[in-house]
């Protein structure tokens, strides 16, 4: 069965209704590829550039610190022994990529999987365009008041809704995104999804799919 939403203008007014692409709307969701998808996602955005110096890499120890019997200490070879103060460290973090390889069919399944979430909720928001004549955040509060988006809110944006992403951006409750970056976790991270006519069509059409 089609998913459909009612198309909303920005002053909350119903403007007919919209049927959702069901590859994208209306599939079950895979907790176990949503999951992969999402800490690989997390995984990309870690820097990686942590390091410790090991014993080769410190500085000093090139002389023995005693002699090897009769002082009734331990033996000791060099004082960049990882046991000594200022030595080097044992098997500590070099820098690393965390990237992991995640194939299109999964993120695109996991993607599906979190829009198909949030539509079954009834948490889909579709307005038939966002008219900002000037960036004001008083203009963004009332807009989503009037289409019913609360909570964390994730809007999808066109390269042309420069207004509406300056209106938005002072509201921490709510994450403005281009259309082609629209991705898992930001879509699971937010309790409603609010696209544009424009912008749906677009990820529609992107994901391969008509509507």
């Amino acid at each position: 069965m089609a998913t459909t939403v009612t198309l909303k203008t920005q002053d909350g007014t119903d403007a007919g209704e919209l049927t959702l692409a069901s590859s994208l709307f209306d599939t079950e969701p895979n907790i176990a590829v949503m999951h992969q998808v999402v800490t690989a996602q997390l995984a990309a955005k870690r820097a990686g550039t942590h390091s410790t110096k090991r014993r080769s890499e410190v500085r000093g120890g090139g002389a023995k610190p005693w002699r090897q019997k009769g002082t009734g200490r331990a033996r000791a070879g060099s004082r960049n022994s990882p046991i000594w103060r200022g030595g080097g460290v044992a098997h500590g973090p070099k820098p690393r990529d965390y990237s992991q390889r995640t194939p299109k069919k999964m993120i695109k399944l996991a993607l599906a999987g979190a829009l198909s979430d949030r539509a079954n909720e009834g948490n889909i928001i579709v307005v038939d365009e966002w008219n900002f004549e000037t960036p004001k955040t008083k203009d963004a509060v009332a807009a989503l008041d009037a289409i019913g988006a609360s909570g964390k809110v994730l809007v999808v944006l066109d390269e042309t809704d420069i207004n509406v992403a300056k209106s938005f951006r002072n509201l921490t409750h709510v994450s403005c995104l281009h259309f082609a970056e629209l991705n898992t976790h930001d879509v699971l991270d937010s309790e409603f999804v609010v696209f544009t006519e424009a912008t749906l069509n677009k990820v529609t059409k992107q994901r391969g799919e008509q509507q």
